[in-house]
């Protein structure tokens, strides 16, 4: 790692964004599993190292009321100091059982629902963000500045292909 990417890397952290197509209303029996793994997944993520922040609807203890794409889509949101951290909280804990379950409680997406994007410490973006980067990604393909763990790019890369954008 270069001093100018650990430079990046320190200052900037990873936000995640993704949405999910409800099959039923989260009140629906069918539903009932993946809403009791709510509270646990949620709590691993706040303990996991790495993570800094997750999107809530106040009072609340999720986002699932919180419904910017529509009344049968949830959103999830969050922010990690790492794409190591979030990669190993997605993949490597008990957040990966539930995501091999997503076919019994959500709708396959034909188009790009996980954007990841990289975002000063210390910022906490808002879902607006999070809706404009994710259009960013599905009308233009992963970027610097809206990307996936497939296509990712570094916080450095980033920095840079902002610095270089023109400014409106």
């Amino acid at each position: 790692m270069t001093a100018s990417t650990h430079a990046a890397t320190h200052l900037a952290h990873l936000a995640q964004f993704n949405l999910a197509t409800l099959l039923h209303p989260l009140d629906d029996p069918r539903i009932t599993p993946f809403v009791e793994l709510l509270d646990p997944l949620n709590s691993a993520a706040d303990g996991t190292p790495g993570f800094v922040w997750r999107l809530v609807e106040e009072g609340e203890a999720d986002a699932t009321g919180i419904r910017p794409a529509g009344e049968n889509v949830i959103v999830n949101m969050s922010v990690w100091e790492t794409q190591e951290a979030l990669w190993d909280f997605t993949y490597r804990s008990g957040h990966l059982e539930a995501m091999r379950r997503r076919r019994e409680w959500f709708e396959r997406h034909v188009e790009a629902h996980l954007v990841l994007w990289w975002v000063p410490a210390g910022h906490h973006p808002t879902v607006g963000e999070a809706l404009e980067r994710l259009a960013d990604l599905r009308a233009h393909g992963p970027s610097p500045r809206a990307f996936t763990f497939t296509s990712s790019y570094t916080a450095a890369e980033a920095t840079e292909h902002l610095q270089a954008a023109p400014q409106p």
